[in-house]
């Protein structure tokens, strides 16, 4: 049964240098015209299952105003919802107002990721951000007083241009906001980005691994749980929506560019607004195999530091994991451990996980 939702909202105020997600910058009229399409995909696709997850990202959702938001939220009133939902909305810091904060918690939303990514000056001049320290803290103060409690910040790192002292005051600016979660992105220079054009050479591969370490030791010394590759929480605010995807449960993916896991079928929407509005949504699909599905959730169970579950695998497949995959050879690199029947990749060796996995399903 689907119970997660992910509904994608590409408008953006302005473009930010790295990214390379589906996104539009905002005109007049577009918006309205978006929902609408929207509208309808939910009506066409959703099934009616009562919803435990719902995440609302970008492009920049709270750069819609008021009163598209509030249309927004109208169309997403279609949709079931658990009393204990988790539903969450991504935000920028220059366009949260205590307005929205107000709209969010009437139609409950009860759960705020805000992108930061950095608040060294030099890093948000060239990422094409638009925030400063002060404005960050201000954010933060007002989403606590306005009563949300569950609370993300995005803290990127890895930038060419970055030194171990700028590193260190953006690391220790981030633990003193004391939120309950904190995502982190190491910078990928992605193609067909504005630093993908400038062919920079990439931070050194030695240092991003310290700035990678020294996040997991400070993170863990401020009472933050390591539960996934990029994601440190509180006990008690690890992301629901983010774990449906590690474990691998189906979920609906509506808007442009959206990503979706439904009936066995895993689809991607178009990301030409124009075949979007006319109703011509889905950009391709596929039935995932058996093999696949056994693939998809080993690679997405171990990005978790608690693993796969070697007695859920045999019960979803019907097969023991170790028939299937080189697990013993693994265990005996070191590369794998083994601990209450789940398999998990050590700590120190979760840097290199992506070469681990190529080894997994050789």
């Amino acid at each position: 049964m689907t119970t997660s939702c992910y509904i994608h909202i590409p408008f953006c105020d302005d473009i930010c240098s790295y990214c390379d997600f589906c996104k539009i910058y905002k005109r007049s009229g577009q918006v309205l015209r978006y929902l609408d399409a929207l509208e309808q995909e939910i009506k066409k696709h959703y099934r009616g299952e009562k919803l435990k997850t719902i995440y609302i990202g970008g492009g920049t959702p709270s750069c819609l105003k008021v009163e598209e938001l509030e249309r927004l939220f109208e169309i997403l009133s279609l949709l079931h919802k658990e009393k204990e939902i988790e539903y969450t909305i991504e935000c920028n810091v220059e366009s949260i107002t205590q307005e929205k904060l107000m709209l969010f918690s009437k139609y409950g939303i009860n759960r705020i990721s805000i992108g930061i990514q950095t608040v060294d000056d030099i890093s948000i001049q060239k990422l094409n951000r638009h925030h400063t320290k002060e404005s960050v803290l201000k954010t933060i103060e007002l989403v606590k007083k306005m009563g949300f409690t569950n609370i993300n910040v995005d803290f990127m790192y890895g930038f060419p241009w970055q030194t171990k002292d700028s590193f260190e005051k953006d690391l220790q600016f981030f633990l003193s906001l004391d939120v309950p979660h904190i995502s982190t992105y190491s910078l990928i220079l992605e193609e067909h980005t504005v630093l993908g054009n400038q062919r920079l050479t990439p931070l050194d591969e030695e240092l991003e691994l310290w700035m990678y370490n020294t996040i997991k030791e400070t993170f863990s010394q401020y009472g933050y749980m390591h539960y996934e590759v990029s994601n440190f929480a509180r006990v008690g605010y690890t992301s629901k929506h983010n774990l449906v995807y590690w474990n691998n449960e189906e979920y609906y993916g509506f808007g442009l560019g959206a990503s979706g896991y439904v009936n066995h079928i895993r689809y991607e929407n178009t990301r030409s607004l124009l075949k979007y509005e006319s109703g011509n949504t889905v950009l391709e699909s596929h039935v995932v195999t058996k093999r696949e599905d056994m693939e998809n959730e080993c690679i997405l169970g171990l990005r978790k530091l608690k693993g796969i579950s070697k007695e859920t695998f045999e019960k979803k497949f019907s097969m023991q994991i170790e028939d299937v995959f080189p697990i013993e050879r693994l265990k005996q690199k070191n590369l794998l451990k083994e601990q209450d029947h789940y398999l998990f990749i050590p700590e120190d060796k979760i840097y290199i996980s992506n070469e681990i996995l190529l080894e997994f399903l050789d």
